[in-house]
């Protein structure tokens, strides 16, 4: 049977669609309103970087620029319109967001697709907690937009009108794994494996010999944590510890941890944010440890974007959040695939 993606142009698939994707168009819509609303400026950022981003686990699609001479330039399709917006808001930009196309390899699902959407915007000289009301209004406004009072998702149900829950992923790992993640984090960052696979061991979590501490902490998340938050009101899972957040600036009460938080409603991850590391020193260190990460587990880098580091220097204080719009579209109007929010999918 062919691959619904490779059949979307078929007028039965089609009607069967078109309602989700009409929704979409009122959302979008709706959204690009709220913005102007708030004072926000829409950017667009080019699609083809130097780097893709610098996170050891997502994948980009590369390409290469000619020369009117032939010679070629990797280039890379941006996995988020980050580094950009953050030239932006060092350019002098205050309120920023962009809505447009983003790709990310080695990612296909119900939930994942090679090329999608996403929404991110940036507040200069705020908290992250301001994103955290924003991530609140959106949810509402996208929920009222398509007509509906309550997401669906997999036996799951949330109430997008509800003010989220406020959990830091400490509470989290104690309420849902039984497990003491800080125990295994240090004030200056260091991670201390062994206290954290005897923890998991205890909760049921299958941990390997070569596991590393950051796999374990993802073993746990995904396995015991994230399929329960989001359920009954959306939930904002905050303060994640540094290694986690490398884009991010420690909390001060506690440099443990991080200015980060992702949303989740029906226990499907929808945005993530951070107060943004503005650090160029700490930023270039905390990148290469990335890409150390990178090549041990995948074999390969991607190179550091040195514009980034050098603008970095001269950005505001800001905070920024990057949320999936397909996903969202997916909750807000009960589709079950990706696939059925997107007007035209990559074939499959």
């Amino acid at each position: 049977m062919p691959h619904p993606s490779s059949t979307w142009w078929r007028s039965d698939v089609h009607q069967d669609r078109r309602p989700f994707l009409l929704a979409r168009n009122r959302i979008t819509k709706a959204f690009r309103a709220w913005f102007e609303a708030q004072g926000f400026e829409e950017v667009e950022t080019a699609a083809l970087q130097v780097s893709p981003g610098a996170e050891a686990h997502l994948h980009a699609f590369a390409t290469e620029a000619l020369s009117a001479g032939g010679e070629a330039s990797p280039l890379y399709l941006h996995t988020s319109p980050e580094f950009a917006c953050k030239k932006l808001l060092a350019a002098g930009e205050e309120k920023i967001f962009s809505l447009g196309k983003v790709w990310r390899n080695r990612e296909r699902g119900p939930l994942h697709h090679p090329e999608f959407t996403m929404l991110e915007w940036y507040r200069a000289k705020a908290p992250y907690e301001t994103l955290m009301d924003d991530c609140a209004a959106l949810l509402a406004l996208a929920a009222e937009t398509a007509g509906t009072k309550r997401f669906d998702f997999r036996g799951m149900a949330c109430d997008p009108f509800a003010q989220p829950e406020r959990l830091s992923v400490a509470e989290a790992f104690q309420r849902h794994a039984g497990v003491d993640l800080l125990a295994s984090v240090a004030s200056d960052g260091e991670t201390d494996r062994g206290a954290l696979a005897a923890s998991a061991r205890a909760a049921g979590v299958r941990v390997a010999e070569d596991d590393t501490w950051a796999d374990i902490f993802s073993r746990i998340i995904v396995e015991k944590v994230e399929p329960r938050l989001g359920e009954g009101r959306p939930t904002i899972l905050c303060e994640y510890p540094i290694p986690e957040a490398a884009l991010a600036r420690p909390k001060a009460a506690d440099r443990r941890v991080a200015e980060r938080f992702e949303l989740y409603a029906c226990g499907v991850e929808l945005a993530n944010a951070f107060g943004e590391l503005t650090d160029p020193v700490e930023q270039r260190r905390r990148f290469i440890l990335e890409m150390d990460e990178k090549s041990r587990v995948y074999g390969e880098r991607h190179p550091i974007d040195e514009d980034f580091l050098a603008a970095l220097g001269h950005m505001p204080e800001a905070s920024g959040s990057a949320l999936g719009f397909d996903r969202l579209v997916l909750l807000a109007t009960g589709a079950r695939r990706i696939e059925d929010v997107l007007w035209t999918p990559v074939a499959g």
